[in-house]
């Protein structure tokens, strides 16, 4: 998840919001059970959301939803500068799934290997880094700029 997480940062989980509300958000980290071996948990962005088409070609990931049914392109300024998004994918998401992405997406073990995720599998989302103290942030969702 490098440029914005690092190993042996230590994450404060939120876990309770999303029984409350709607579930996760574009954008939002959030901490889940592996889908290859239930026992390991992966942190990874939300990207897609359930109901939505999540399209990934020639770099660029596009969503297609009924706010856009024609489609409106992802501008994601927490990626490294010049960082592209690998991959041919086209995955229509049901009721329950997420289609998950890693910030370092060059390496990313993320749903363009094992596919969207199911909300059952979410154990929450990032919501403070604590350590190191001079990392110390409260993460949000981020802000999208959309592009036609």
């Amino acid at each position: 998840m490098e440029p914005n997480f690092f190993d042996r940062e230590y994450l404060i989980i939120e876990e309770i919001s999303y029984r409350f509300t709607g579930g996760p958000q574009r954008g939002e980290v959030v901490v889940f059970k592996s889908p290859s071996d239930p026992k390991d948990y992966l942190i990874k962005r939300v990207i897609g959301l359930p109901g939505e088409r999540t399209v990934i070609k020639d770099g660029q990931i596009t969503i297609y939803n009924n706010d856009y049914p024609m489609g409106v392109k992802l501008t994601e300024k927490y990626l490294y500068p010049g960082l592209s998004t690998g991959g041919d994918v086209d995955v229509q998401l049901t009721s329950g799934q997420y289609y998950v992405l890693g910030d370092n997406r060059t390496i990313s073990l993320d749903s363009r290997s094992f596919g969207p995720i199911k909300r059952s599998g979410i154990v929450g989302r990032a919501w403070l880094r604590g350590w190191p103290l001079n990392r110390l942030t409260r993460f949000t969702a981020p802000v999208y700029q959309y592009q036609g």
